[in-house]
């Protein structure tokens, strides 16, 4: 008789467990809120496209391309130029100049640029130490 009500009690326990943890969960899936804020921020955009940079092997103003050592790029009327920190157009460009940027592959297996950068990075200017 002994062996019976513990055997109840044990399986009692088993059975009500997991409705009892599950009704203690208070977890969400929903982003976590600053203090101080009522909604959550919004997430930053990821950077679009995949990365290029090389020497500029040819300019084709008339179909609108850019070679970079062996890959040609297709320039598009939202394709950003800039040169030198300044925007700029596919003219302003000179073969043998370094040249950097962002292109998305198309569907057609096109390589369409999102981003030209013409001329060699610059680098950022340290301050002298002051004495």
């Amino acid at each position: 008789m002994k062996n019976i009500l513990k055997i109840s009690l044990f399986a009692a326990a088993i059975i009500a467990a997991p409705a009892l943890s599950r009704g203690q969960d208070t977890s969400t899936n929903a982003p976590a809120v600053a203090p101080g804020q009522t909604t959550p921020a919004p997430a930053k955009p990821k950077k679009q496209g995949l990365v290029f940079r090389g020497t500029v092997s040819t300019i084709d103003t008339n179909a609108m391309t850019l070679t970079v050592e062996t890959r040609t790029f297709d320039i598009t009327s939202d394709t950003k130029i800039t040169k030198d920190g300044q925007p700029a157009t596919l003219g302003d460009g000179a073969v043998g100049e370094p040249v950097s940027g962002a292109y998305k592959k198309g569907d057609d297996g096109k390589l369409n640029a999102t981003s030209i950068r013409f001329g060699a990075k610059k680098k950022k200017e340290t301050p002298a130490p002051a004495n």
